[in-house]
């Protein structure tokens, strides 16, 4: 079965998910977020200077299971990521999930959230962990920096949550824009209320590394954004420990 296009994976990541993984790139996002360090990701087609590629199941499963003894030592797996994989043909990303299970690799999706909730119930049978971001807690920022609003990612994390699926909260932050301690306060509220018990939230500060990406893909290249201070993602870490959550700043995920 061919499938979206994937433009990358990569070996040997520790932070999309716990343990030593590798992490499938779907080209194609719903999303447009004025921080987004791969906007190659974000066209679901290959436009100049990108890369793209079509993989029947069977070879991307093979490629994939000859890391398998990290996977085993690690407590890690394979990770499909994006872009948005739940917004790709959802049989193809069911097909694939389901042959890495059968395999015996760990599975895990970092989605943002914004698909049609039965995407979500095709592939959780095969998911081991949902890698959640919650970009924004404010409806308007939310439309006014992604494109979209956050109604949808709500009312699908409190579905999930419901129904106890294992998930990773992860809150991108970016300083003076959505780390606020009042920020957080809403979430973990909304989360109480919802009767929502992520396993682990991830604090990822915000970083340049994907800034040169824009102007050789002719776009606008993102100022004015900056990381939080440590002394702020120390106090947003021990924030959510006091809650009584298991909690970093990174990706890198300890269960």
């Amino acid at each position: 079965m061919p499938g979206p296009l994937i433009y990358k994976t990569q070996k040997f990541s520790i932070h999309d998910g716990p343990g030593i993984r590798t992490t499938v790139f779907f080209k194609g996002c719903p999303l447009r977020c004025k921080w987004c360090h791969n906007p190659e990701s974000q066209s679901f087609e290959c436009g100049p200077g990108q890369t793209g590629q079509e993989w029947p199941i069977p070879a991307l499963v093979s490629q994939l299971e000859k890391d398998s003894i990290f996977y085993e030592q690690s407590g890690g797996g394979v990770t499909l990521s994006g872009g948005e994989p739940m917004s790709q043909d959802v049989q193809y990303i069911a097909a694939l999930l389901s042959e890495l299970a059968r395999k015996g690799i760990s599975t895990a999706i970092d989605t943002c959230g914004y698909a049609p909730y039965e995407n979500f119930q095709a592939v959780l049978p095969y998911t081991d962990l949902l890698l959640y971001d919650l970009k924004l807690w404010d409806e308007k920022l939310h439309i006014s920096l992604t494109q979209v609003s956050n109604e949808r990612i709500l009312s699908n994390l409190s579905r999930l949550g419901r129904a106890g699926v294992k998930i990773c909260l992860r809150l991108p932050l970016i300083a003076g824009l959505n780390d606020h301690l009042t920020d957080m306060e809403n979430i973990a509220s909304w989360l109480e209320r919802e009767q929502v018990r992520p396993v682990f939230v991830s604090l990822l500060p915000y970083h340049r590394y994907g800034k040169s990406k824009y102007a050789q893909l002719g776009l606008e290249t993102p100022d004015g954004l900056a990381p939080p201070g440590q002394d702020r993602l120390s106090e947003l870490r021990t924030f959510w420990q006091r809650r009584g959550y298991k909690t970093a700043i990174g990706g890198a995920i300890d269960l």
